[in-house]
């Protein structure tokens, strides 16, 4: 134990420690001399003006290099820096400013013509403004030529099925990322993009759209109200396959411009085979109608199709600008896709072996039962008062997967699914990681200058005339996206689009978004291989025993969407224009 001397020594000694450092600093402060401080602000910004985030700022006066702390543009481009120099060294100095960024060419040394005296601070400062914004010129470095190998190495692998698309993103981002923290850090010109770029260009609102639309999907499907439509329209059809399969093209497509396209084809499928056995009709002849059906519904609606959650997202589009644009045009292309349908398979429908058609009606509506009528209400009203917010969502400020997270979440909890075996079973893991990793692909092509290029080549070939431009969106689009998936072209489209909407005279309203669109989503019905909704239907009549072939498919699917491309672009040069 101290004694009391001893405790009021111990004080004594800590007061005169702490007095004697507060002295210190105040004396410190006290004899700093006044500065010049010089505040330069402005941009950075590609040829075309876009905002080049962070790109390295380095200042100099009279030749000398300034030792600042790390001073880089922000995210949007824009930089303001401090430079404190000794009292009368600002006054008759050259002052020069730097900037380099991996994909570019460096500035070189740029003066600060317009120097401004502004005042004196309360500490004697001499403050002094400056701005300076400028644009940096391009350059082909080998991260060029390795991100447009990655962005056409994954292109590759997913369109020859060699792997998993999931795994072919996954490995091209790691690469790109991998090349940049390797060879980058000792080589700039290596430098592709960082791993907070990669994070920034993963767009969440995309994720949490398609997250939270599967969870809703997936309550709804343990009610068996899909295959009690497909019952339904099979008595609405009474045999007749004719009208069988224009009931169930539309229902597909309605179902589609709701529901995620896959979902659809997986949930209609089975009942699709059962019903064609019955008849003894190839299922074939009513599946490809079916998925040809369901690309055109999911192309009307902001969350019917993959392509165009990532064009809204993209783009700042809401749900009606979707369906106000959309909707015809998409019902235009299903009544024609029905009529040419209907005449592809005319003979098959012919072989029908109808029977009899009480006891088919009455087998089905015994085995396709509302299993969970409670649920299907909770679903049901949730369901719709999900699709209302999606359709104020852009009055209210409001990201669409905001609008479906609510939705998600409620219909949990008055459900009371369980959320972990939801989360194990009903979301599609693979395809949210693909989406991730795709963004970053795409990402690292686009910051090493390759979207840029492809933008500047067809704003050159199109002269800058929208029709023009429209047209080679829309048919590029279509052409490729029955080539590879849909997905990574769009996801490759997206600043290229941006790009020229704001440079070509009158695309401004959007019209060049709606082509990306149409383009995307229906080019997707040429090959089997167009549409993620295409590759289910094909691997699932595989292994009811049905081969459908590639060239099968494109046989009967490439010329109704080559017309269905045609029809929407005298729509959009009729009516957008």
């Amino acid at each position: 134990m101290w004694g009391a001397g001893r405790v009021g020594s111990f004080l004594a000694l800590l007061g005169a420690v702490l007095a004697t450092a507060c002295w210190a600093g105040l004396d410190k402060v006290g004899s700093q001399s006044p500065v010049d401080v010089l505040i330069v602000n402005g941009s950075v910004r590609t040829a075309q003006g876009k905002g080049i985030g962070d790109a390295e700022l380095s200042f100099f006066v009279d030749g000398k290099k300034l030792d600042l702390e790390e001073a880089r543009t922000s995210e949007q481009g824009t930089y303001q820096v401090e430079l404190r120099l000794p009292r009368g060294a600002l006054p008759g100095a050259r002052v020069e400013m730097e900037v380099h960024r991996p994909s570019f060419k460096p500035s070189g040394r740029i003066p600060l013509e317009r120097v401004f005296e502004e005042q004196v601070d309360q500490a004697g400062n001499r403050v002094y403004l400056a701005h300076q914004s400028l644009r940096l010129e391009r350059a082909i470095s080998p991260a060029f030529w390795i991100a447009a190998g990655v962005l056409l190495g994954v292109y590759g692998l997913i369109a020859l099925e060699v792997m998993h698309r999931t795994l072919a993103a996954l490995l091209g981002a790691s690469v790109l990322l991998f090349v940049t923290y390797t060879a980058g850090t000792f080589y700039p010109g290596y430098a592709i993009l960082s791993f907070e770029e990669a994070i920034r260009a993963i767009d969440m609102n995309v994720i949490f759209l398609l997250m939270a639309m599967m969870i809703i999907v997936g309550v709804l499907k343990r009610t068996g109200v899909f295959q009690w439509i497909a019952y339904k329209s099979f008595q609405v059809a009474r045999g007749n396959v004719y009208v069988l399969s224009v009931v169930l093209m539309v229902v597909t497509a309605i179902c589609s411009a709701f529901l995620d396209n896959v979902t659809t084809m997986l949930l209609i499928i089975p009942v699709t085979v059962e019903v064609c056995v019955t008849l003894k009709i190839n299922p074939v002849s009513l599946l490809i109608p079916e998925v040809f059906a369901c690309n055109v519904g999911g192309t009307a609606t902001l969350i019917g199709d993959p392509p165009n959650i990532m064009i809204g997202s993209y783009a700042k589009l809401s749900f009606m600008d979707f369906v106000a644009n959309l909707t015809i045009i998409c019902g235009i292309c299903l009544v024609f896709s029905m009529l040419y349908c209907l005449a592809w398979y005319r003979k098959e429908y012919a072989k029908a072996q109808v029977g009899n058609v009480g006891e088919m009606i009455q087998r089905l509506k015994e085995e396709y039962q509302i299993t969970n009528r409670k649920l299907l209400t909770q679903g049901g009203v949730v369901l719709g008062a999900t699709i209302f917010l999606f359709i104020i969502h852009g009055a209210l400020h409001m990201e669409p997967s905001i609008a479906a997270m609510i939705g998600a979440a409620v219909l949990l909890v008055v459900s009371g699914v369980n959320i972990v075996e939801m989360l194990e079973h009903e979301i599609e893991w693979p395809t949210l990681i693909f989406f991730m990793m795709l963004f970053v692909v795409v990402a690292g092509a686009e910051h090493t200058g390759l979207i840029q290029m492809i933008a500047d080549w067809v704003k050159d070939v199109s002269g800058g005339s929208l029709v023009m431009a429209i047209v080679m969106i829309l048919w590029v689009s279509a052409i490729l996206s029955a080539i590879v998936d849909n997905i990574p072209f769009t996801a490759t489209m997206l600043p290229i689009v941006a790009y020229l909407t704001g440079v070509i005279p009158g695309a401004q309203g959007g019209v060049l978004w709606w082509a990306l669109a149409l383009g995307a989503c229906l080019g997707g019905n040429g090959t089997m291989i167009g549409a993620s909704a295409n590759v289910v239907t094909v691997g699932m009549a595989e292994r009811a025993g049905y081969t459908i072939s590639f060239m099968e498919y494109a046989k009967v699917a490439f010329l109704p969407m080559m017309v269905t491309v045609a029809l929407s672009m005298g729509w959009l040069l009729l009516v957008e224009v």
